[in-house]
């Protein structure tokens, strides 16, 4: 006889469950285009097809929805790059290396608002740019930069400043691809063709990894 009564809360926390994640990817979806500033939760609830009291009732406010859209989509990027690397981490370096790219590039594709909230919060100083910077964009440019350092070691990836070098890596990748809308009116590219992601990954392993591996 208690059975019946067990389903509703599971049910309850389910919904909340569905709703929470309908809020993330409207926002994710609208800070991307608008900016933080030019988002308002209205816009967000009517995206997510929810009541706006719900973003106050699981979020508090916009910018704790803000900060909970950005570990949603970086964590999900982590996440991909973490089973890469252990998918790989029998291949040589430099292949291991292309792999990384490829998956980038192809996961910016998938989710472009990882790149367009970045170049949103980019424009000018603000806390959040500093929480996202510390959090998620620096603990990645060092791992990368560190990484990049020892292919040039090994005689793969061009001299230079190894921070810049990922930096042109990653803006040469991910934020082409943020701007795939203008490149497909004054270029006629379209990055939502696998062909032309393709050509895009080979084109930057072409030029960042250009060396053969020279073992010590």
């Amino acid at each position: 006889m208690s059975a019946p009564a067990e389903k509703t809360p599971r049910k309850q926390q389910q919904r909340s469950l569905r709703t929470k994640q309908k809020l993330l990817d409207a926002a994710l979806e609208a800070f991307s285009e608008n900016g933080f500033k030019g988002t308002s939760t209205r816009d967000i609830a009517e995206r997510a097809g929810v009541h706006h009291p719900l973003i106050t009732y699981h979020f508090k406010n916009k910018d704790t929805l803000w900060r909970a859209a950005v570990k949603y989509v970086f964590r999900d990027f982590a996440t991909a790059l973490a089973d890469a690397q252990e998918e790989h981490a029998k291949d040589c370096p430099k292949t291991r290396m292309a792999t990384m790219i490829r998956i980038y590039v192809n996961y910016a594709a998938r989710h472009p608002t990882l790149h367009k909230i970045i170049l949103q919060e980019s424009s000018y100083p603000s806390s959040r740019l500093e929480w996202l910077s510390e959090n998620f964009l620096r603990p990645i440019s060092v791992g990368a930069s560190k990484y990049i350092a020892e292919l040039q070691e090994k005689g793969v990836t061009p001299s230079g400043n190894p921070a810049l070098i990922y930096n042109m890596l990653r803006v040469c990748s991910g934020g082409l691809i943020a701007l795939s809308q203008e490149l497909r009116i004054t270029s006629g590219i379209d990055l939502e063709s696998q062909a032309s992601l393709d050509a895009l990954t080979d084109l930057i392993v072409r030029a960042f990894l250009p060396g053969e591996l020279q073992e010590s």
